[in-house]
């Protein structure tokens, strides 16, 4: 039995949740029997809905397969209180199973370690991959907004740019559309999908009057809307308000900053919810907006703002990773991505690194991780 094929054909499992999960981490389950052959294989779906676990133990059910003595490889230790479902290390239990390999610990209070634990106190052998072994890294990057959230009390904050070579974002006329090409705007909203959230702010709602949601065939969740706006200054009758969303999916909140009561009342009527979080400036406290985003259970912020806004998230140190779509022209003078100057020295400069590089059609798709996120992701015993 090749345990690390299974590990990752447990983290392929897990891939499938990607856009389906949230707020709950994206998990697969592989059941392997006594004979050494695949019975079951599931991953986590919808929120309310089951488990990886408790998936591929159905899946063993279906296909007439006996669970008792098999060994279930699972990306992310099993749950052992009730959330919205019940512990999935019961059901393993109770299936019989007699080992569960695990891929990464659980940085969920109510879990980390408690999963391991529960198993081990029924007789069932359970082993963990070490912290730095690549299975292990992979489980935790595919969960990087869960674990942002659990361990540091904010989302993992994504900044989406599109750009020409010389990093210009919008013509000086506030012209941006369409820099890149086709491919590219195809892959920006599968990255729309994965997030919990799509974030932007009052300038390019006035100016682009985009919809933002993800357009991708079979998508069962719309991210939410975050709208960063001082003075609530979206009319009512703005795109945003017509994306389509199953009831109760899509939540649209606005940050503000003291913001007249008419005109929380008129954005409230398009079943907006008002947040006043203003800092000392009279802006909106941005720092205050993500630990209410992850209070509301928010894993991944997908940011597409305007240069001011993006300047103000990387100054603040609160961008986590950059994604940036490069078109193979130049633009000259424009709109910059993040504005942030001017520095008086190099080292001032907020650090990143690459982590990708995916050609697009005519353009190119680049990946940076800050390297303050970066030392969070490698940092060893950060998960039970």
């Amino acid at each position: 039995m090749d345990e690390r094929a299974l590990m990752q054909q447990a983290l392929a499992l897990a891939q499938r949740a990607l856009t389906l999960s949230n707020p709950n981490p994206r998990v697969g389950c592989v059941l392997v029997g006594a004979d050494g052959r695949v019975i079951g294989e599931g991953h986590t779906q919808r929120a309310g809905g089951p488990h990886a676990e408790v998936m591929a133990l159905r899946d063993a059910q279906t296909r007439g397969e006996a669970t008792a003595g098999a060994t279930a490889f699972v990306t992310l230790e099993p749950c052992s209180h009730h959330g919205r479902t019940p512990p999935c290390c019961d059901a393993l239990v109770a299936a019989g199973v007699a080992r569960v390999v695990i891929a990464t610990g659980d940085p969920n209070p109510k879990v980390a370690g408690q999963g391991t634990q529960r198993l081990r106190a029924a007789g069932v052998r359970v082993d963990e991959l070490p912290v730095d072994d690549p299975l292990a890294r992979a489980a935790r990057e595919l969960n990087i907004g869960f674990f942002s959230r659990m361990v540091r009390g904010r989302p993992w904050v994504r900044m989406k740019v599109a750009a020409s070579l010389d990093g210009i974002t919008a013509l000086p006329d506030g012209q941006s559309q369409w820099i890149t090409g086709e491919a590219a705007r195809a892959d920006g909203h599968l990255w729309r999908a994965r997030a919990c959230a799509v974030l932007t702010g009052a300038g390019t709602v006035l100016s682009d009057n985009p919809r933002l949601d993800a357009r991708v065939e079979g998508l069962q969740r719309q991210p939410h809307l975050v709208v960063i706006d001082s003075r609530l200054d979206t009319p009512d009758t703005a795109r945003l308000f017509e994306a389509p969303a199953a009831p109760g999916t899509r939540q649209m909140l606005f940050f503000h900053a003291g913001a007249a009561p008419e005109r929380q009342a008129r954005l409230q009527a398009r079943g907006a919810v008002p947040i006043d979080r203003p800092d000392p400036r009279g802006k909106v406290d941005l720092a205050a907006a993500l630990s209410e985003l992850a209070a509301r259970e928010v894993n991944e912020v997908h940011v597409e703002a305007g240069a001011k806004l993006n300047a103000s998230l990387v100054k603040s140190g609160m961008v986590d990773e950059l994604l940036i779509y490069l078109a193979p022209r130049l633009l000259g003078q424009g709109a910059g991505m993040a504005p942030i100057g001017p520095l008086q020295r190099l080292g001032e400069a907020p650090g990143f690194h690459w982590t990708s590089m995916q050609p697009l059609g005519a353009d190119i798709r680049l990946t940076a991780v800050a390297q303050s996120s970066a030392d969070f992701l490698d940092r060893a015993g950060w998960a039970a």
